[in-house]
């Protein structure tokens, strides 16, 4: 495994990239305020062949009916998923992750709908994956940083699941284990198994980062400022945070046996296409 911090400029040219297929993936829960703007920002980036995947769990304030909307107005590239049964941010990760591979991504972009990850930043996380399997935009690397708007309380919960209790019952490297902006090459998902991801809330975001380290994959953390959310309330509540805290002790246990030899191999693309629909292949 390879970890490093770079600090790559704002706006690059991403030559590489661009003659492949990226995916950004948007799960959303009420975020209706928010995605119609956001949608706008990533299709507007220098990245020719970029899509967006909104994977959408019912949401009550319409934001489904918006995603629908966005993707009547930009066929082809923007895709919908909405989702009734079996929800949370895990699963519709997931969801979404199948989606992109299916449609043939070779890079896969996951990030928050709210603003909070801005997507002038995703071309540098497509740059740095020039150079890597999985592309972490941290919080915690020389030059990253949190809203001034976070309270103590938050902040000091957050650098406590990230600096301490993931690093001491993982012996995890990344800096930022939570982090959900994050760039991943087809192969690293595919190597990963996503029928092997068992956790659905945010500790979601613990178990992939554990995975692709024990798999041996090279990681990269790039810089970058988490800024508060724009339109609407906060999901991650401390209660959730606690739940993501002792959850954490049992991935080590359920990925004890993982290293470089467990990789799975690439799965063809029409089982990629039944996964994606929610099909068991095999029957």
């Amino acid at each position: 495994m390879t970890l490093a911090i770079e600090t790559l400029p704002i706006d690059p040219v991403i030559d590489r990239a661009t003659d492949s297929l990226v995916c950004v993936v948007l799960p959303t829960y009420n975020e209706a305020d928010n995605l119609p703007a956001l949608t706008a920002a990533l299709l507007a980036l220098p990245i020719a062949n970029l899509q967006v995947i909104v994977v959408d769990d019912s949401s009550p304030d319409g934001t489904g009916v918006a995603a629908d909307r966005l993707a009547a107005r930009h066929p082809g590239r923007v895709h919908v998923l909405h989702r009734t049964e079996a929800r949370g941010l895990g699963r519709a990760y997931l969801d979404g992750f199948r989606r992109a591979l299916q449609l043939g991504a070779q890079y896969i972009v996951q990030m928050d709908a709210d603003f909070s990850h801005s997507p002038a930043d995703v071309p540098r996380l497509l740059e740095a994956s020039q150079n890597a399997d999985l592309v972490i935009g941290s919080r915690y690397v020389e030059g990253g940083g949190l809203d001034s708007d976070w309270s103590w309380w938050r902040r000091f919960l957050s650098w406590w699941a990230n600096k301490v209790w993931a690093q001491l019952f993982l012996g995890t490297q990344v800096q930022d284990v939570t982090a959900g902006f994050r760039c991943w090459r087809r192969a690293t998902l595919q190597g990963i198994g996503l029928e092997r991801v068992r956790s659905n809330g945010y500790v979601f975001q613990v178990e992939m980062s554990y995975m692709a380290e024990r798999l041996n994959y090279r990681i990269i953390e790039i810089p970058i400022f988490f800024e508060e959310r724009r339109v609407g309330r906060s999901k991650m509540t401390a209660g959730v945070k606690f739940e993501a805290t002792w959850r954490t002790v049992a991935l080590r246990w359920r990925h004890r046996h993982l290293a470089h030899d467990g990789r799975m191999r690439p799965a063809p693309v029409a089982k990629e296409a039944l996964l994606a629909q929610g099909s068991d292949p095999t029957s």
